[in-house]
């Protein structure tokens, strides 16, 4: 009579066993966990592109010259961030996935706007201002829209800032206006929108020096 002898395997086999499954579950469900590398954003820089601003004609302003503090630009709610903006409804807010300005707008139209005040003429000192500074005059800004709109075709870029200027020591507002500009983009992307956000940033620039130099000159002759 022959005698067939099963292969069973041992408790230590099937412990070995269950101990690689759950090591293999293990790595690949680690494998599955983790994150996916992004992609970097390309940063852009809001520098404005170069253009004249006006200057007061000679003996326009007369010595000694009052110091205007440039107070840090603020921003309405949605155009406060890094993010580049575009639009396509009225009623929303988009962003590019992978483009971003360096800084905030709002930070970097400071400096900005002291050099196109400052090549004005009409004013001594013209200092970005920190808190606790004193002067003669102040600007308070306000950036109110920065964006590019798919409404239209090509796209277009839109920027409009608002500007008070005052008496630092009375805080009587002497003026204030809104100025805005827009420009084509040459493609609709964010890099062509942002060559056409500098020549706007450049446009109000060149309103907003001589408006600003020509409302102290009233202020300080009355």
């Amino acid at each position: 009579m022959t005698h067939h002898v099963l292969n069973q395997k041992s408790p230590a086999q099937g412990l070995l066993r269950v101990l690689l499954l759950a090591a293999l579950f293990s790595l690949s469900a680690c494998g599955a966990l983790r994150p996916t590398p992004t992609q970097a954003p390309t940063l852009y820089l809001l520098t404005g592109l170069p253009g004249p601003v006006a200057t007061l004609a000679p003996g326009a302003v007369k010595p000694p010259l009052p110091t205007l503090l440039v107070t840090p630009t603020r921003a309405v709610s949605g155009f406060d961030s890094q993010r580049i903006i575009y639009v396509r409804d009225d009623q929303a807010l988009a962003f590019f996935a992978h483009s971003e300005w360096i800084d905030p707008p709002a930070r970097m139209l400071g400096p900005l706007m002291v050099a196109a005040l400052d090549h004005t003429g009409a004013f001594g000192p013209v200092v970005l201002a920190p808190a606790g500074v004193s002067g003669d005059l102040r600007l308070d800004t306000q950036i109110i829209r920065l964006q590019q709109n798919f409404h239209n075709t090509p796209s277009r870029v839109q920027f409009s800032l608002r500007a008070y200027l005052s008496d630092e020591k009375t805080r009587r507002v002497l003026a204030w206006r809104e100025f805005s500009a827009e420009a084509n983009a040459t493609s609709d992307n964010a890099q062509a929108g942002v060559t056409a956000a500098n020549q706007v940033v450049q446009e109000v620039l060149a309103q907003l020096a001589p408006f600003i130099a020509t409302a102290s000159r009233l202020a300080t002759t009355h």
